[in-house]
């Protein structure tokens, strides 16, 4: 396995990206791979080969940077709030929350690659964001939590129903969720509301277009 210890993950990271302004949110600075670094390069099965899960921390995704941008349009929605990040990967939306005046941001994710990602872009952010690698999926929401913000999960149907199935019960718990997606696959847009809509810049390498319109939704209140 390449990088075992937090601190060498650490290293991985610092070694293998820039630090760059996602383009939509320009007032955020994260490491991200890009086309002058070698991991932007490797295929999936070259990282397996290495030991390296696909590196989704590395990109600063469209419905990632669209949630971001409307978190810092409208601070209010986490402005002193207990916010959940929900498979946060570079920790974008996290930051983006923290920035807004969150009282406590939780990013997660299971890639344990993202713990130092996340680490690494807080501190260049100047805030604050705690972390776990559990899989929050196989229990209820936090009862803490305030605001959940997720992004960029229905590529997949399986997780993207389950997903969904969380965000239901955590919402009908009394979580404010919000979601930010650029049309993928299997984004169901029954029992949300669109929030806004947004035309962000992205690369070919990663998206079929350059340019994604990607929307920020919440759940619909109950009739």
């Amino acid at each position: 396995m390449i990088a075992p210890t937090p601190e060498a993950r650490r290293a991985f990271i610092r070694e293998n990206t820039t630090a760059e302004r996602p383009p939509h949110t320009p007032e955020l600075v994260l490491h991200l791979a890009s086309e002058i670094t070698p991991i932007w390069r490797l295929t999936e099965e070259a990282l397996s080969e290495i030991g390296l899960p696909p590196p989704f921390w590395a990109f600063a995704w469209a419905g990632g940077q669209a949630l971001a941008r409307y978190v810092l349009d409208n601070p209010s929605v986490v402005a002193g709030k207990a916010t959940i990040d929900f498979a946060s990967g570079s920790g974008i939306v996290a930051i983006a929350a923290a920035k807004a005046g969150a009282a406590r941001v939780l990013a997660a994710d299971i890639d344990v690659f993202c713990e130092a990602a996340v680490e690494i872009n807080a501190s260049a952010n100047g805030v604050a964001v705690e972390f776990t690698g559990e899989n929050l999926l196989e229990g209820p929401a936090p009862a803490w939590a305030e605001v959940i913000l997720v992004a960029d999960v229905c590529y997949e149907k399986p997780l993207a129903e389950q997903v969904m199935t969380w965000l239901a019960a955590a919402g009908a718990a009394g979580a404010q969720v919000l979601i930010g997606d650029p049309g993928r696959s299997y984004f169901p847009r029954q029992g949300l509301t669109k929030l806004a809509e947004y035309e962000v810049l992205t690369t070919r390498e990663l998206e079929d277009v350059a340019v994604k319109r990607t929307a920020v939704w919440t759940l619909s209140p109950a009739p």
